[in-house]
């Protein structure tokens, strides 16, 4: 895939025949976009960013966040589910060097269109993914895990989950790995629902998760490696494709409706012109930091310099903050310049479910704990 010019095209025509029109029935029942999901693995998207060595598409992360940004435009679910499972899928191809997991990555995520999921969070330790209570209990090249996540996105459709524990029932909360839990070695019992503001097709319950599988399922690289080198960032540019796939969405509505105005009056600026090129001076600057990011990790991707250095993990921080944060500007302006016709429902240039999505993008991973982390790395990094 790397270089198929035809990509965008291919992934646009996809979403306007699958995603665009299930977009409002998946976000009112809050269901999971089965026919979007279907499309993509009809399309080898789900494995478009395992290498072409083990069958997959060999895409860049910055050919996967174009692909997440145009289904975004479409439907912000569909994109989070899509940028999650490419999330997963980066963690598999960079850090599961073992021939067990190779062998699982060419014949279930590239042979079957696998689609993957992942449990970091838990109960009783919140939004910390850098620390775990529970453990894997391993003994007889088998090994046994019980987590309580109180989110697994799309958790019941997923074909595996990866879940971050303890090492051992000794080890420390933050002595972490990540362990492939694959059906029908698993089980997930629902502990909450799912009945959001935004995002309400990501089906993101919480359950008890328990795994009993063969322990060459256990990633060998420790997760604070897998974290700082593709979790992450990867997570960071992703989401924030997501975002601006939204904003692009707004931003065209915006258009369309003070061009409708300019026809109504030819030769005479429609008021919400003045308006319109205040939101792409905002816009511009946004997509333009969001795409030169996931250039900058593909131009890394094959070093370990760059990837674990403070400064590029404080650039994909502020990248998560600003993008999070620009999106409902956007959302917000494109529904100023639109007014009453933006505010309707029932009306062409309807904004709300951009709006409502929009509002999500601050709280999946709260950017306070996110800054936080940031204003610690500042204080050491030189280099930054």
């Amino acid at each position: 895939m790397r270089g198929d010019a035809g990509l965008s095209d291919r992934v646009h025509a996809l979403a306007l025949e699958y995603v665009a029109p299930a977009a409002d029935e998946v976000d009112r029942d809050a269901r999971f976009p089965k026919e979007s999901i279907e499309a993509l693995r009809s399309e080898r998207l789900l494995s478009a960013l395992v290498p072409a060595n083990l069958g997959g598409g060999g895409a860049r992360l910055s050919d996967i966040a174009a692909v997440v940004a145009e289904l975004g435009r479409h439907c912000a679910s569909t994109a989070m589910v899509f940028a999650m499972h490419q999330i997963q899928v980066a963690c598999l191809v960079r850090h599961g060097d073992t021939a067990f997991l190779t062998d699982y990555v060419r014949e279930e995520v590239v042979g079957g269109e696998a689609l993957l999921a992942s449990a970091t969070t838990e109960v009783g330790i919140g939004g910390d993914v850098r620390s775990s209570s529970c453990a894997v209990e391993a003994g007889g090249g088998r090994f046994r895990l019980h987590k309580q996540a109180p989110v697994i996105s799309y958790g019941q459709f997923a074909d595996a989950i990866l879940a971050t524990a303890r090492r051992c029932e000794t080890s420390p909360p933050s002595d972490q790995v990540l362990v492939l839990c694959r059906r029908p070695h698993l089980s997930l019992e629902p502990i909450s629902d799912w009945d959001t503001f935004g995002f309400r097709g990501t089906c993101s319950l919480g359950f008890e998760l328990d795994a009993d599988d063969v322990d060459d399922c256990i990633l060998s690289d420790p997760y604070a490696d897998i974290s700082e080198r593709t979790m992450l960032p990867v997570s960071h540019i992703l989401w924030a494709h997501v975002w601006l796939g939204i904003a692009d969405a707004a931003v065209s509505t915006a258009r369309a409706h003070v061009r409708r105005e300019a026809r109504k009056k030819p030769g005479a600026t429609p008021p919400a012109a003045v308006h319109l090129a205040e939101l792409m001076a905002v816009y511009l600057p946004f997509r333009a930091v969001a795409e030169q990011v996931a250039r900058h990790f593909d131009e890394s991707e094959h070093g370990t310099d760059t990837l674990g250095s403070l400064a590029f993990a404080i650039e994909c921080n502020s990248l998560k903050v600003a993008a999070s944060t620009l999106v409902v500007d956007i959302v917000g302006r494109a529904m100023r310049i639109c007014g009453m016709t933006g505010y309707r429902e029932d009306s062409e240039f309807a904004l709300g479910r951009l709006l409502r999505d929009a509002h999500g993008a601050t709280l999946m991973v709260n950017n306070d704990r996110i800054l936080a982390n940031s204003a610690q790395m500042l204080l050491v990094a030189k280099e930054a």
